[in-house]
């Protein structure tokens, strides 16, 4: 039994930020002061607080050490882990009391609304340890559903507890369980969508680097509901970290007869393998992410016939993707009616987002359904940062759409971001201020779409192109009232004539910035102007001549030579040469460079 646990972040974000060699310095120390059998080092899963990353917390004292670094980690180790002195200025700030006392996370503005069930055990747990996950209930749901439960009785339980998919479109988890059962085959497939692919969006990656188990066990479930024995995995090959500790604890659970044959002397055979995607977004569309698992070209299909039916090699399918699946073990444990409790009467249970953009607290977040943006925003997320005002916020990435200001006591759940032009899609939250243009922010996701298009249909291989074409004509100033109308039209043509959901959700984010903000697109276009100064087209950088004290700290740093002036004289910007780039602006100390 060691005295003191030490948990530090090994997700991505720390990671990127030197918590391996973190975790090395500790190991060095602790052996050099001769504490290794009294001090436990865990490499951990996200935290969820990434702002602050990386994150070291130390038990049993509950210490939330943020912002650490390798050469801090000698003085943790001599006044912490030797002397049981708490180091104070390391410490996260919300969890100071006093010099001698800390609160929990839990009480803390980031956690205290949080509640977390798919993410139950990231930063809890060493991922590559399955002793550690079975130790706190891990494959107790599987055990029941093969001991005590037949594949009906989790089908219906599954519908009960009204859990809808964490995907996008959060069709209900139980139907899609009871069609593949439904349907007889000689071979069935449980697969996995780990191919999140949205700008900003990193929830599935999270519990897989946090919690592989469960996506394991969930996935178990699922093919003893439909009749499948064998599960596959589709991830993006740009996860290296997720990938590894998915094959660790697929090679720990076939080695504890967890995956395999004869599972709990059931009778039941199931194993899972890995498919690394190459990060095209389609993929994340079921029927592309299947024709990819087969070794063709990742395009999506003609539906009907759905998965359900005929899936991968033609087989009854179910595709969830990550985050459905980490809540099932603990539907099975708890039951329909617990999880029911949670969230709202249609959307049930709780969801995760990864909150990014003009926020304090970039992260991951875990609230019920229902909570508000406003909740999530202002104290969770502690607000927008600067001194700037919270302008939207857009839910969906690509396929979704932006909320404005005015709607930020929405509650977040599938049916209320559907009703005002958003959608909730895998999770990605990104706040924008009153500095970003919508027009661009539009435009931004519409690249993004023309990119990732497959090409195999017309209204989405041609149409996102020309949307995108007078996107550009607008923001650079030529646009004309006429391009609005036209680009509206075409946004509804695409919506009802793509093929699959990546064309026909990608006109989302102009519809819903149309919707909302139409004044900023036609100022763009009536009065050549940038509401928000984010278009360098129909932005100008002047010198206000009361206000310059002829410093030459603008001259001397612009990198194209485009302001003149004699020393303590107000100068100039030649707006022939300036390429809009900002600078003067940021060195500017007196605040006389202004943007129009």
């Amino acid at each position: 039994m060691y005295r003191s646990n030490v948990l530090v972040c090994g997700g991505t974000g720390c990671t990127s930020s030197h918590s391996e060699q973190i975790i090395e310095r500790l190991n060095e120390e602790i052996k050099a002061q001769g504490l290794e059998k009294e001090v436990n080092v865990i490499r951990t899963g996200c935290f969820g607080l990434c702002a602050l990353g990386p994150i070291m917390v130390v038990y049993p004292e509950g210490a939330f050490y943020s912002r650490v670094t390798p050469e801090d980690v000698p003085e943790i180790v001599s006044e912490h882990l030797l002397k049981g002195r708490i180091v104070k200025r390391l410490l996260y700030q919300e969890t100071v009391v006093d010099d001698n006392t800390t609160k929990s996370l839990n009480e803390t503005t980031f956690y205290a609304k949080q509640m977390r069930i798919a993410l139950r055990n990231c930063g809890v747990i060493n991922p590559e340890k399955i002793d550690e996950y079975i130790a706190l209930d891990g494959y107790a749901a599987l055990g029941k559903v093969l001991t005590e439960m037949t594949p009906q009785e989790v089908i219906d339980l599954m519908l009960a507890s009204g859990l809808r998919g964490r995907g996008g479109a959060g069709f209900p988890t139980g139907l899609k369980w009871k069609f593949a059962a439904a349907n007889d085959a000689d071979q069935k497939y449980a697969c996995c969508n780990a191919d999140e692919g949205d700008p900003g969006a990193f929830m599935d990656r999270s519990v897989l680097e946090g919690d592989p188990h469960s996506v394991l066990e969930a996935m178990a479930i699922a093919g003893y509901a439909i009749g499948a024995s064998q599960g596959y995995i589709y991830i993006r090959a740009e996860y290296p970290i997720a990938v590894k500790r998915l094959q660790i604890a697929i090679q720990q659970a076939r080695e504890y007869g967890l995956l395999g044959k004869n599972i709990f002397n059931s009778g039941f055979d199931f194993d899972i393998d890995i498919r690394l995607g190459a990060g095209a977004f389609v993929c994340g569309e079921e029927t592309a992410l299947m024709t990819s698992i087969e070794g063709k070209r990742g395009e999506p299909r003609v539906r009907p016939p759905f998965p359900a039916l005929k899936g991968l090699f033609g087989k009854p399918t179910v595709l969830n993707n990550v985050e459905t699946y980490a809540n099932i073990p603990q539907i099975i444990l708890k039951g329909a009616d617990w999880f029911r409790s949670i969230g709202t009467e249609k959307s049930p249970g709780t969801k995760v987002f990864a909150l990014g953009g003009k926020i304090t607290n970039t992260g991951l977040v875990e609230v019920p359904m229902g909570t508000t943006l406003r909740e999530v925003v202002e104290e969770i997320g502690g607000g927008v940062p600067g001194g700037h005002t919270f302008k939207a916020a857009q839910t969906g990435g690509p396929s979704g759409g932006c909320i404005p200001a005015k709607l930020i006591d929405t509650p977040i759940d599938y049916d209320n971001l559907i009703a005002i032009g958003s959608m909730m899609g895998s999770g990605g939250l990104i706040v924008m201020d009153e500095t970003t243009c919508m027009v661009d922010i539009a435009k931004f996701f519409l690249e993004f779409t023309v990119d990732e298009s497959c090409g195999k249909c017309t209204p989405c291989r041609v149409g996102t192109k020309r949307l995108l074409e007078i996107l550009n004509k607008i923001t650079s100033g030529n646009g004309t009232l006429e391009d609005i109308d036209k680009m509206e039209e075409l946004c509804y043509y695409i919506k009802e004539n793509s093929l699959c959901g990546l064309g026909q959700t990608a006109p989302n984010p102009v519809l819903s910035t149309l919707k909302y903000y139409r004044d900023e697109y036609v100022a763009h276009v009536t009065e050549h102007r940038c509401p928000a100064g984010a278009c360098k087209a129909l932005t100008n950088y002047t010198i206000d001549a009361d206000k310059c004290k002829g410093c030459t700290l603008c001259a001397r740093n612009c990198p194209v030579g485009a302001i003149s002036g004699t020393v303590k004289q107000p100068h100039v910007i030649d707006t022939n040469k300036c390429i809009k780039c900002g600078v003067c602006m940021e060195k500017c100390k007196f605040g006389a460079v202004v943007k129009k």
